[in-house]
């Protein structure tokens, strides 16, 4: 089984019931999974280590998968540059914000947070080497479309 970091594996990190399903191979090639190993290196172990029991809710997406479910062309997901995960028991914007405060990264969005609601949305970070930008920013719903807003919510 191929290890990620000390507590997560690729097979949690490419798991897709919509690839599963579809019959589609979602396996990273071998720069895919050097980026993350990375991303998880640098990211999302140190969450884990701080937070405890981290879940993945998005992890890799193969070019066909991230064709599939409708994401964008330059998605970091189907590069192996980003994530989106939970801490269980904790509030969200509180993750987000400790990585903002403690963590080098490329982007970090909270994604659809509702304020009073600790497990509502989630969050998703990127890493990309030396090309980090350490950007902020907050993904709300609006009129039925997703609205980008510059930092987190406060």
């Amino acid at each position: 089984m191929t290890r990620l970091s000390q507590n997560f594996t690729l097979q949690e990190y490419t798991k897709s019931q919509t690839a599963t399903r579809l019959g589609i191979d979602n396996s990273p090639n071998l720069e895919h999974l050097a980026n993350a190993k990375e991303l998880f290196t640098y990211v999302v172990q140190p969450v884990r280590e701080h937070f405890g029991v981290t879940r993945i809710t998005s992890g890799y997406r193969s070019p066909a998968l991230n064709e599939a479910i409708g994401g964008s062309s330059r998605s970091q997901h189907s590069k192996g540059q980003a994530v989106d995960f939970e801490c269980s028991g904790t509030d969200n914007l509180t993750v987000a914000k400790w990585i903002r405060d403690n963590l080098e990264f490329d982007q970090l969005i909270s994604e659809f947070y509702v304020p009073g609601d600790p497990t509502s949305g989630w969050i998703h970070v990127s890493w990309s080497g030396e090309d980090n930008r350490n950007q902020c920013l907050t993904a709300s719903r609006v009129d039925g479309k997703t609205q980008y807003t510059t930092g987190l919510p406060e």
